[in-house]
């Protein structure tokens, strides 16, 4: 199955109103995405709901469609189809287990497939990530690519791509000395210390 979706004029409506927005705020795209179309995008740091918006304009920019997860209950009337129509996929976050199986599956029947994870879980301040995103590239067999939005110099977009090793502290020391020198639009928020990222 291909990544090509259809989306509803209501949706195709407010997605223009979002790109016009963003492309007035001054952001540059960099980077490409894998070629074989296949991978977790991680949506590093995230401290705003704006990240949401200049990700949507970044993603237009590098021609990618990416999909992601969001609680089951954003899925209801009347905002169900504009979830669905900008690539959200309902999971139930109680079932933790279930929601990592579920996106490797989701990966194992797609021939293309960019699923957005912030890893953090929250736009507060934390301590480290949450591995499920980690867990997913693993079991499905693809990379990692950075995603970042820098608001000191409205730049994002992809960055490298990782395969997963297996030894998570040594791929997330990886990921941290990318991310260092990366400015959130909430400086304050987001992981407090990037050397700790390596720890589960």
């Amino acid at each position: 199955m291909s990544d090509d979706r259809p989306i509803g004029l209501g949706s195709r409506l407010a997605k223009a109103a979002l790109l016009s927005f963003y492309r007035r705020q001054g952001w540059r795209a960099q980077g490409s995405p894998p070629a074989d179309g296949r991978y977790v995008i991680i949506a590093a740091p995230h401290t705003s709901n704006w990240d949401f918006v200049y990700f949507l304009g970044l993603a237009a920019e590098l021609g990618i469609n990416p999909h992601f997860m969001a609680k089951d209950s954003l899925f209801r009337w009347p905002i169900g189809g504009f979830m669905r129509d900008m690539g959200g996929i309902e999971v139930n976050r109680g079932a933790r287990g279930d929601m990592v199986g579920a996106m490797i599956a989701e990966f194992a029947r797609r021939d293309r497939f960019a699923l957005t994870i912030a890893p953090e879980g929250t736009r507060s301040k934390v301590g480290s990530w949450r591995s499920g995103f980690y867990h997913i590239a693993m079991g499905a067999g693809v990379p990692m690519v950075v995603g970042f939005m820098d608001y000191a110099k409205r730049t994002g977009g992809l960055g490298p791509a990782i395969m997963p090793t297996g030894d998570y502290q040594a791929d997330m020391a990886k990921l941290a000395e990318i991310y260092r020198g990366v400015t959130p639009r909430h400086p304050g928020r987001g992981i407090a210390d990037w050397g700790s990222l390596s720890a589960r």
